[in-house]
């Protein structure tokens, strides 16, 4: 294993998924869960876990620690990281936005080696009982290192996740915000006021009558406010920018309704960009 001893903050579905992918990988390795003592049941029962400790200091000993929580818990965790490992540690996260997250890790004592990372392997339902092994399998797993950021962390990390099935992309942290703002905040946020205004508009009689668009199109408004809330919080610029553009266009599109140019324009532009998407 590239790494003996793994410890995950928590064990939803993203941080269950990796703790399933890298015992089935790497059997003789250990990994650690550190969770609510429920959700730690489920991880053992699941078998995804080696150890499992609502006590940060069943750590002490990781070379490797992923932050697996929200964003604005994984901030705090790594504040609290430095009393609770005992040695030299490479640290990483898997939360959606980057420029907070890698700013608070210029606070970490050089023994701990900060590499930002975010696997966009995502799915509508989260919590460990949706975890599974291949939850990474050829889909992008993005590292964000700065200029002082150890090089051979970052090699170590991406050794790893290839090994989990995923395929490693490096961006500064600025940039995948401002990519992910468009990529899967935006689209988040969109999904989630569609089906709002719907519901909102026509009750539960009328969500009978639905096709399959409105479901496909909605898949995303079942994912929880509280990871949506920390994401928006921790990148809130490059979201604010990313609504505007889309505000911008459903205001056009609004405007042109009777004559249809507008439309057609951007039926055409969505029609090229998805067809593109779906080779992917």
């Amino acid at each position: 294993p590239e790494f003996e001893k793994i410890a995950i903050f928590g064990l939803g579905l993203i941080g269950g998924s990796i703790a399933i992918a890298a015992r089935s990988t790497w059997p003789t390795g250990l990994v650690i869960g550190v969770d609510e003592k429920s959700v730690l049941e489920q991880a053992m029962v699941l078998s995804a876990i080696d150890v499992a400790s609502d006590d940060p200091v069943v750590i002490a000993e990781a070379d490797l620690v992923i932050l697996a929580a929200p964003v604005r818990v994984n901030i705090r965790l790594l504040g609290e990281l430095a009393q609770n490992l005992s040695g030299n540690a490479v640290v990483t996260d898997v939360s959606s936005t980057k420029r907070v997250i890698t700013e608070a890790s210029k606070n970490l004592p050089g023994r701990l080696r900060f590499v930002g990372g975010h696997p966009l392997g995502g799915a509508p339902r989260g919590g460990i009982e949706h975890a599974r092994p291949d939850l990474f399998q050829k889909r992008p797993w993005i590292f964000t290192p700065t200029d002082e950021t150890d090089r051979e962390s970052v090699e170590k990390l991406q050794r790893f996740v290839t090994a989990l099935g995923a395929e490693p992309f490096t961006l500064s942290p600025s940039e995948h915000d401002r990519v992910l703002a468009f990529l899967s905040h935006v689209p988040q946020l969109t999904a989630s006021v569609l089906m709002h205004i719907v519901g909102e508009a026509v009750g539960d009689s009328g969500l009978s009558l639905s096709g399959r668009g409105l479901a496909d199109t909605t898949r995303l408004a079942t994912s929880p406010a509280s990871i949506w809330r920390d994401i928006c919080l921790t990148n809130t610029d490059e979201v604010r920018e990313a609504l505007d553009v889309l505000i911008s266009e459903l205001e056009l599109l609004r405007e042109d309704l009777s004559t249809g140019d507008d439309l057609v324009r951007i039926f055409e532009s969505a029609g090229k960009w998805r067809r593109l998407l779906a080779q992917k």
